[in-house]
């Protein structure tokens, strides 16, 4: 009877199942797919496996087993590090890592709380298939002699990788047609092509991208220009210069959405001040009002204020292209006499502010070190709301009038943590610890927002100035949809709900106008700039931006989402669904397909001017192309 002897290549067969099927299983459990049919669930198990075929094949290559072993394992333990860094990403963005969010190494060291939130014990688990690799290497029998593979037998294997590939993208292709043009769509594509095909992918995305501004001239701005120009909305006559020479504070609310406003939390309200402003004389409150932040979160939210352009899909413009050239809100603020500022207590290289705030010409940053902080001011992502203002409003005493500035709150910020003396109401009580502490944390922010009114007061800045407070991106992300569900008494998250929830408050506060009233346009970030210069009397016709004056009677009902969603006064598009927007049920694609169409222009648009620094052929004061000699 012969003896059992093991293939030759049995540490290489172990090693592409164990990781396929641990990568199978991450699929199902850490990310949230939504699957329609049996094909999508067949294209999501198959898609790890033309890589991993590849990947570990190339140990075909090396002469000595020992040679081969070590490729596998290296290539393993590679393979689940870039696994689990997008679980972990997943569990706080809800969204998939691209490479120029793995080189904002300067945010690392700021994450504290956030990332011990995030992780735990359990998660050696996602490195279980290196062990398997390990004890396989350890205790199957090896080879007796030396043997090389043939020629012919690494082109087969590799030509079977390749049809795995080409079965892959055929199937996807069928199920989702122009797949690869939807980079802006991360989970598709990794519900599609797999976590490790999308990373090289998106390393294909990123390094086309770098070679855009290298090949871009001012020629490309000729059909961006004349969408823009096409598309203004004409100012409102009553309203432009109307608070001319006033000086300008902007709040970004952090991580406020507009489903705490005007309600409670067990009996408890939640945002007592600012609820208060909405009926306030003086208070222009836009109830219909979104985020269209991506990966860059806080930055894109002050990108889209400062450019009234898109960030973009696949990291934050602060860090990519922060050499650019822009036109911002503040340089253009700076040339009509104006003291231009940021003020945030945090460290100035945190999302690149430093370098940032140069390219978008902000005169002074006061970052921490303008302000006086310790433990016992300190909490979470460090100095509290209610000290930053109460410093934050001795420092303006000292700014030249008429100023700018732009405050960026702190404490709102996940997980969502406060010392108890500051607990102002109890923790609500879901299933969900972020969203429980979430209403603890926006009630003390409420507080701060309403002190730091008082503070202006006291300084005598209150009355000559325009307050503008909107919610910088979301607080709660879909991971908590249950919990979600449960606060707001409905059977699930639909990504109708979900779409909607996008909503944050946008307020524009102009003490002694007694002109306030609650408006219900539908707007979004990126309409702030030409909203607020024109208030100040600042043209912007010359200007290349994708916003319109939210009080211009041409204004449309239609906000974009930098995901590709849409708002608009009739209708919600979300995954891939068109959704009435009145009664949430789902209604037929044609509704939506004028809007899809513009959408995609737009943000293919913003891209183009930022991939290209394509402002940079363009002089806003005249609205011409600037010749490549000069630029």
């Amino acid at each position: 009877m012969k003896s059992w002897k093991w293939p030759k290549h049995t540490i290489l067969i172990v090693a592409i199942i164990a990781t396929w099927i641990k990568t199978a299983i991450v699929y199902r459990t850490s990310f949230e797919f939504d699957l329609e049919n049996g094909m999508q669930e067949f294209i999501l198990f198959i898609n790890p496996l033309s890589f991993l075929l590849f990947a570990y094949g190339i140990s075909l290559f090396f002469k000595t087993e020992k040679a081969r072993n070590r490729w596998i394992v290296i290539t393993s333990m590679v393979l689940s590090i870039v696994l689990y860094t997008n679980v972990a990403f997943y569990r706080f963005f809800n969204d998939f890592i691209t490479l120029p969010v793995l080189f904002q190494t300067s945010n690392f060291g700021e994450l504290g709380t956030s990332v011990a939130e995030i992780l735990n014990f359990k998660d050696l688990l996602y490195f279980i298939d290196v062990f398997v690799i390990l004890l396989a290497i350890k205790y199957l029998p090896k080879m007796e002699t030396l043997y090389s593979v043939r020629k012919e037998v690494r082109r087969a294997y590799f030509v079977l990788s390749l049809a795995v590939l080409f079965l892959n993208l055929g199937l996807s292709e069928t199920e989702r047609p122009q797949l690869l043009t939807r980079s802006f769509d991360r989970e598709l594509l990794v519900k599609n092509i797999g976590t490790y095909n999308y990373h090289l992918y998106d390393i294909y995305i990123q390094s086309k991208s770098s070679a855009q501004r290298a090949l871009a001239d001012g020629s490309e701005l000729v059909e961006v220009n004349n969408y823009v120009q096409a598309n203004q909305a004409a100012i409102n006559e009553d309203m432009f210069g109307k608070y001319q020479g006033r000086n300008l504070i902007v709040i970004q609310l952090e991580s406020l959405q507009s489903f705490v406003l005007q309600n409670d939390m067990n009996g408890y309200e939640v945002t007592p001040f600012l609820n208060s402003l909405i009926h306030d004389k003086d208070t222009y409150y836009f109830n219909n009002f979104y985020h269209q932040t991506g990966l860059g979160k806080t930055s894109d939210a002050e990108f889209l204020l400062e450019n009234s352009l898109f960030g973009l899909d696949r990291g934050a413009v602060f860090f990519t292209h922060s050499g650019n050239t822009f036109n911002s809100m503040a340089e253009k603020l700076g040339k009509n006499g104006y003291f231009t500022s940021v003020m945030h207590a945090n460290n100035k290289s945190f999302w690149n502010r430093d370098m940032t705030y140069q390219s978008l010409k902000m005169q002074k940053f006061y970052d921490i070190d303008s302000y006086d902080v310790n433990e016992d001011n300190s909490v979470n992502w460090g100095l509290k709301d209610i000290p930053f203002f109460e410093q934050s409003a001795e420092i303006m005493t000292e700014m030249p009038q008429p100023f700018y500035t732009r405050i960026i709150t702190l404490t709102n910020h996940f997980p969502f943590t406060l010392d108890e003396e500051d607990k102002m109401i109890p923790e609500y009580n879901s299933n969900s610890g972020t969203l429980n502490r979430y209403f603890q944390t926006v009630r003390y922010m409420d507080e701060a927002v309403k002190l730091f009114f008082e503070h202006l007061k006291e300084k005598g800045l209150y009355e000559n100035s325009i307050i503008v407070m909107y919610g910088d991106h979301y607080g709660i992300s879909e991971n908590h949809n249950k919990a979600m569900a449960m606060y707001l008494e409905k059977e699930e998250i639909t990504p109708y709900d979900s779409a909607l929830l996008q909503s944050v408050p946008l307020f524009i506060h102009v003490p002694g106008s007694g002109d306030g009233r609650i408006i219900e346009k539908v707007g979004g970030q990126i309409d702030l700039r030409p909203t607020i210069l024109h208030l100040l009397g600042i043209d912007t016709s010359n200007d290349m931006q994708l916003g319109a004056d939210l009080f211009s009677d041409e204004h449309e009902d239609f906000v974009i989402f930098r995901d590709g969603r849409f708002v608009t006064d009739q209708y919600v598009f979300a995954d891939q669904t068109c959704f009435d927007r009145a009664t949430g049920e789902k209604v037929d694609i044609q509704g939506c397909a004028p809007y899809i169409e513009r959408a995609q222009k737009e943000l293919g648009y913003s891209d183009k001017i930022i991939n290209g620094d394509l402002l940079r052929f363009y002089d806003e004061e005249t609205g011409n192309l600037i010749s490549e000699a000069v630029k």
